[in-house]
């Protein structure tokens, strides 16, 4: 081994650790400023990182690396994150979707398709087919605030 390979080796190694050096700072940065977004740009420049130490390339690739997994992570992490939101919105703040296939007793009979039932604290309009007080239904829909029922 030559002189020159080693300080090439030894040049190599610096530029991977700079990279490492600067993930970790940008994950620790998430801390102070939580917003999941530098967390994935730390993540990259650590992969960077690793890549520069197997792999010895100039600054140019390293910045192109860098850069497509930067866009790469920050898309897919976009990507879950709607899609979790969307998922946890549908029914967030809305207690009465917790109420469909739930059973109760009748507070009044449902004559002409309407009638009351409570749930919990909640005295709710329901609509079905006429049962006496004292009925035992299930919710099988709501229609804002009124829920449909069905006999139990």
């Amino acid at each position: 081994m030559t002189l020159a390979t080693l300080a090439g080796t030894f040049e190599a190694l610096g530029a991977a650790w700079s990279w490492v050096i600067a993930g970790l700072v940008l994950a620790g940065a998430e801390i102070l400023v939580p917003g999941m977004f530098l967390i994935w740009l730390g993540l990259a420049a650590l992969a960077t990182g690793l890549a520069t130490a197997a792999v010895p390339m100039p600054w140019q690739g390293q910045t192109l690396l860098f850069s497509g997994l930067a866009v790469a992570l920050v898309g897919i992490a976009t990507r879950l994150h709607r899609r979790g939101a969307a998922a946890a919105g549908a029914s967030l703040n809305r207690a009465d979707r917790g109420l469909i296939g739930r059973e109760g007793v009748l507070d009044e009979p449902i004559v002409q398709g309407a009638g009351h039932i409570r749930f919990d604290d909640t005295l709710w309009r329901v609509t079905g087919p006429d049962l006496p007080a004292g009925g035992r239904v299930r919710v099988t829909g709501i229609s804002g605030t009124v829920l449909r029922v069905e006999a139990a």
